[in-house]
């Protein structure tokens, strides 16, 4: 009696030449990719401009005729510690890519702070913005004294020996750090 049920090892149908794992693509099994046997270079690392930081991560939902469609709403500070700062929100499907739309929403809405010699600020200034008010004030060798969403601002910014306060209830993480960039647009090079 013959068998008429083969094994999948021993299928009927010849392989196609050249069907080896990768073999037919160009650039191997990296699809086109850099090597990763060991020949040729590493590809080099380059340093972003901006160093940045997501204060807050959030699922929001939209209601459909269907049920809910979730996404991911991020608010993110970007600084390059030299005086450049923004704040930045961003909203999509998954958090990785609300999260490059916060950065280049940041960098697109980024302001230059006046800074002294000693990277601090030249005088107090007070600022609002929605509920949320701020105090930032000039504090010699304090360094950096500041809570909340406050101090991630004035870290990306470069800014030392101050001390910033919360001057309202709200602990809103969006408009306080919106607040601190009004504070920071408001000083004045001099004293």
């Amino acid at each position: 009696m013959e068998k008429t049920s083969q094994n999948k090892n021993n299928s009927s149908v010849p392989a196609r030449p050249g069907s080896g794992r990768g073999a037919s693509r160009p650039g191997g099994p990296y699809r086109g990719g850099p090597r990763r046997d060991g020949r040729g270079p590493r590809p080099e690392r380059v340093k972003p401009e901006y160093d940045h930081k997501a204060i807050d991560i959030r699922r929001v939902a939209r209601v459909v005729s269907g049920g809910r469609r979730f996404s991911f709403s991020v608010v993110l500070i970007a600084g390059n510690k030299k005086g450049k700062v923004g704040v930045g929100i961003g909203k999509a499907g998954d958090t990785s890519l609300a999260i490059s739309k916060a950065m280049a929403n940041a960098i697109k809405n980024m302001i230059i702070v006046p800074m002294t010699k000693t990277n601090s600020i030249a005088h107090e200034v007070e600022a609002k913005f929605g509920s949320s008010r701020v105090m930032i004030k000039p504090a010699p060798s304090h360094g950096l004294v500041a809570g909340s969403a406050l101090r991630i601002v004035l870290e990306l910014a470069g800014l030392h020996d101050i001390n910033a306060k919360v001057l309202s209830k709200s602990k809103n993480k969006l408009n306080l750090s919106r607040a601190t960039i009004l504070a920071l647009k408001k000083l004045s090079k001099t004293k």
